[in-house]
């Protein structure tokens, strides 16, 4: 019979190694935890070297608060911070670092030196690490005298010359660990990895300036970021030039729960196959949570195309007793005390935001002055959003930013008189277009809310033409643009239904003779188990048989749509969401597909009067830079960017 184990206590050693398999996976988690270390020491410049990927040595010198020769064995103990004293402290954590295991832990799988110097102290100090079972490294940390640092007394500290700050130098890093060591990849792989892990803390701390460097050459250097333009110079340095170009920025808090949201998030046509650029700082702590990427992907889910992922760059600002962070061994996962809340204050900010990002808040002032920054504050409800100033949309802003970039003022320049200068006026050139779109309306209706005596201008201009019963082409002060008139009237169609929905208030078309449609039988069961949905959608349908169902009114505003094919469709959408509870929750799928069908469909001429209309009514509608399906509704073109396709001014 095997007599079982005996329980015994595991020296501190073996201890440190195995909290190590927690903190220390490859060289970029040990890059993280001093990195946080200097930070929440007050750092304001960084630097971080690295060898063979940082296998071979990691270096992190900063200019943060020092420590002095007194500290530096703590510093190297278990659990040993300064960061907190009390479970009060725990509870309301603001720091990155609090638990005081990544030193001892990184120092136990490697040869490490620590290195400080408090600024009240007239030198600083060096503490070389020896692990204590391992003769060949005790040899190599002996300076003639014995100091070795056991990790319990301050005998062992040195003097060293080191600047204010401190310097932590990490060498063959799992050379005790052989099995670690093999399941490392390539040094480039790694470096890598480094180099992701400072990108996403530089993102954090905009007032530190960090520096990296591979293999004794740089590779990054990112200066401090103090204004709003140099922060964007950052965010485009780490995550692309074209997330910049193609992001705004939003500002948004709630008086009542203390919320704060700040940030860079991308236009809707700019998605990206993967959430690989989705950044999120939870007190400037970067963070993966589900509730946040749920929240901001529901947000996006009237404008991202099918399976695409939108990019963001968030700043979330919390009190820290509402926020657990101590429940993931690299703090990376979080945990909030109430979910529900910042839930509906994430996904409402970020959808007001992408609401009003529409042609409707072009500033067109002579000058071409405005600002893409949305700002809001709430003192009511959650989320609530109050925009100050001038939200400029891409309409004027890629337009402007293109003319500004290539300092263009050759022939064709723009001209920044008011539209009321025009040599012709405004009723003249609208007829002059209606001649160009082939029409014969010798008498067209303004477009409401047009002023010819003022010439007010709109973002989207005007039309002048109609391309292969498709697109609407016009014009604008600025360029031209480009309309899909399918996708922008399936839009304004969806949003409509969408308020009428909400509202309770779709309004009802009887048909003059009822439609009568032949479907499977599961269909029609389909149709019964969805209870009163369909009279709630602006529906009569009665079923006539086991495979026959009846229509005998439609939504008003689908009244000219195909009643057959409509119903079929609905039909498909009910069988594939299921039950009655999820048809609830996902109805505005189904009224997407009903908006589907009551847009304009191609190949239908369009007057004048009527493209003009529609381009009113996308600059009057929410989330119109997107069709349902997340396509793009209009695209311009300045005419700068046009006059360069001719080489005009050259």
């Amino acid at each position: 019979m095997t007599l079982m184990p005996q329980i015994k206590q595991l020296p501190d050693h073996l201890i440190n190694q195995i909290a190590a398999g927690e903190v220390v996976e490859r060289p970029s988690s040990v890059v993280k935890e001093l990195l946080e270390n200097s930070l929440d020491a007050g750092a304001t410049a960084i630097r971080v070297e690295l060898l063979k990927g940082g296998l071979e040595l990691i270096r992190i010198t900063d200019n943060g608060r020092g420590m002095s020769g007194e500290q530096l064995p703590l510093a190297l103990c278990r659990h040993a911070t300064s960061k907190i004293s009390s479970i009060e402290d725990l509870q309301r954590v603001a720091s990155l670092g609090f638990r005081g295991e990544a030193l001892p832990s990184i120092a136990s799988v490697s040869r490490l030196t620590l290195k400080s110097h408090a600024a009240d102290e007239d030198h600083g100090w060096r503490l070389p690490y020896a692990n204590a079972d391992d003769p060949s490294d005790r040899a190599e940390h002996t300076d003639g005298e014995d100091n070795l640092a056991v990790v319990s007394t301050a005998s062992t500290v040195v003097p060293d010359a080191i600047r204010d700050g401190s310097i932590v130098e990490v060498r063959e890093l799992f050379y005790n660990l052989p099995a670690r060591r093999k399941f490392m990849r390539t040094d480039r792989t790694e470096f890598q990895h480094c180099e992701s892990t400072l990108k996403k803390l530089a993102l954090a701390r905009f007032d530190c300036a960090f520096e990296l460097v591979h293999n004794n050459k740089m590779v990054l250097r990112l200066p401090a970021a103090n204004t709003q333009a140099e922060r964007e110079q950052r965010i485009a340095s780490v995550c692309g030039q074209p997330f910049i170009e193609n992001a705004f920025h939003i500002e948004t808090s709630t008086v009542i729960n203390g919320l704060t949201l700040s940030g860079w998030i991308a236009k809707p046509s700019h998605t990206r196959s993967q959430g690989d650029l989705q950044h999120v700082y939870l007190n400037s702590r970067a963070v993966k949570d589900r509730v946040i990427t749920h929240a901001v992907r529901l947000a996006y889910s009237d404008h991202v195309y099918h399976q695409r992922f939108p990019a963001y760059v968030l700043y979330l600002g919390i009190d820290p007793e509402m926020v657990d962070v101590n429940v993931h061994p690299g703090k990376l996962e979080v945990r909030f005390r109430d979910s529900r809340m910042l839930h509906n204050f994430l996904r409402k900010s970020i959808a007001d935001a992408l609401a009003e990002f529409s042609p409707a808040h072009v500033g067109l002032t002579g000058d071409g002055a405005s600002t893409d920054t949305l700002a809001g504050e709430s003192s009511g409800a959650i989320g609530e959003k109050r925009i100050a100033g001038s939200v400029e949309s891409n309409v004027a802003q890629s337009m402007r930013s293109a003319s500004s970039s290539s300092g263009y003022s050759g022939y064709g320049a723009m001209n920044t008189r008011p539209q009321g200068n025009l040599p012709l006026s405004v009723k003249d050139e609208m007829s002059l277009m209606q001649k160009l779109a082939g029409t014969d309306d010798s008498n067209p209706e303004l477009p409401q809310g047009f002023d010819p005596e003022t010439g007010e201008e709109y973002p989207l201009g005007f039309a002048l033409a109609h391309l292969h019963g498709v697109y609407i082409l016009a014009q604008n002060r600025e360029g031209m643009i480009v309309v899909d008139a399918h996708a922008a009237h399936e839009r304004i169609t969806y949003e409509k239904l969408k308020q009428q929905y909400v509202a309770g208030e779709i309004a009802t078309q009887p048909l003059l003779l009822p439609v009568k449609v032949t479907v499977a039988e599961h269909e029609a069961d389909h149709f019964e188990n969805s209870g009163t949905l369909c009279s709630e959608l602006g529906f009569d349908i009665q079923r006539r048989g086991p495979s026959t169902l009846e229509i005998n009114a439609i939504p008003a505003i689908l009244a000219k749509a195909d009643a057959a094919n409509l119903l079929q469709d609905i039909l498909s959408d009910l069988a594939s969401i299921g039950t009655s509870e999820r048809i609830q929750s996902q109805m505005f799928e189904v009224l997407s597909t009903m908006a589907c069908h009551g847009s304009v469909r191609a190949n239908r001429k369009l007057s004048v009067a009527e493209m003009n209309a529609l381009l009113r009514s996308i600059e009057q509608t929410e989330n119109s830079g997107q069709c349902n399906h997340g396509r793009p509704t209009w695209v311009a073109m300045a005419l700068p960017d046009i006059d360069k396709r001719f080489l005009r001014g050259r």
